[in-house]
């Protein structure tokens, strides 16, 4: 979507007969804002009570997900290995399947170098993947996707977690370890379609994120610092799980809302960031929240807003898909911000 035009007057429009009329009266920024906040419910009561049409996508095969005993930090390379095993024999039966960009993904995650925490390639696929030492890490950051992250496009997010992962050691004090740690622990909606306008999955995945927090504790040093990235649809799910979340930094980026008000409303004792780059599109979501049809549709205040207290900070000119580009603003200061350089971060 591209910049928001500027209203210009328009010049008289001739009347058939013959007199000018007036100019049409330019509508006022307000009853433009409200004739958007009317339009969100329209749109999704539509979308909620005529389905789109279309032929779902058959289930692609798969094993079940590895028995893993409990994790401790001697365990977790052979919690890798089975994990990497299941990746392979997911794309053995995905290319049976006859699905050969499945296969190829699977394939790519089963490679020796890869560390999964957890794989499980059915359905749409959920992948934790750790690029660095967890067990030694003084910094981790967990990395929580939007719309449209399966293990069809994992790829797409590896990129972004490898790209931080760069940034965070060019960046790192000599001596110091960090760790990413990619979480495809959801089942995340469609950006088209209705899912992506409630909290629905994010209710669902909360509960999985606070595990995984709980996990990465369990084996990593007390001193470790804990970021969470939240991305699009990513940021509803971490304010679902905030509330007494054992983590020190929540980073919210391209974000529809939370379902909180405010930064209090979340119940964290985590610094809480925000940013919006100006070419992302996100920023033409109406920020309401309402009930309608046994769900809540929206999710309220912007969290760059000052109305919602976090701590901004710049993403230049990122659009929905570029905060964790190499070499950008928004990257820069999401190493920074899991690094625990608060006052290096250039803010919004």
């Amino acid at each position: 979507m591209g910049q928001p035009h500027t209203d210009v007057p328009r010049p008289p429009v001739p009347d058939p007969t013959g007199v000018p009329r007036p100019p049409a009266p330019l509508p006022r920024p307000g009853a433009r804002r409200a004739r958007r906040r009317a339009l969100l419910p329209l749109l999704l009561t539509a979308g909620l009570v005529v389905p789109l049409a279309g032929a779902a996508r058959p289930d692609i095969p798969a094993p079940a997900p590895a028995v893993l005993t409990r994790l401790t930090p001697a365990a977790l390379p052979s919690a890798y290995e089975a994990n990497r095993a299941d990746a392979a024999e997911a794309a053995r039966m995905a290319a049976a399947h006859g699905d050969t960009h499945r296969a190829g993904a699977e394939r790519a995650l089963a490679a020796p170098t890869r560390r999964l925490l957890s794989f499980d390639g059915r359905g749409p696929g959920l992948a934790t993947e750790v690029l660095g030492d967890l067990v030694h890490a003084d910094r981790v950051a967990v990395l929580v996707p939007g719309s449209d992250t399966s293990l069809d496009t994992y790829a797409r997010f590896h990129r972004a977690a490898a790209s931080l992962y760069a940034d965070l050691g060019h960046r790192a004090p000599a001596g110091a370890r960090v760790a990413v740690v990619a979480w495809l622990g959801y089942r995340t909606p469609a950006t088209i379609g209705t899912a992506v306008a409630t909290p629905d999955r994010a209710d669902r995945a909360a509960p999985r994120l606070r595990a995984l927090v709980r996990r990465l504790r369990a084996l990593t040093p007390a001193r470790t610092r804990v970021a969470l990235l939240c991305h699009s649809y990513g940021s509803v799910v971490c304010a679902r799980a905030a509330t007494g979340l054992d983590v020190d930094d929540i980073a919210l980026v391209g974000s529809p809302g939370t379902g909180a008000d405010t930064v209090a409303g979340l119940h964290t004792p985590a610094r809480v960031w925000a940013a919006r780059g100006s070419d992302d599109w996100v920023a033409y979501v109406p920020h309401v929240r309402a009930d309608l049809l046994f769900t809540t549709v929206g999710f309220g205040t912007d969290p760059v807003s000052r109305a919602f207290g976090a701590r901004v900070f710049d993403a230049a000119g990122a659009d929905h898909s570029g905060y964790f580009r190499p070499g950008s603003a928004a990257l820069a200061n999401l190493a920074r911000i899991t690094l625990g350089r608060g006052p290096e971060v250039s803010r919004g």
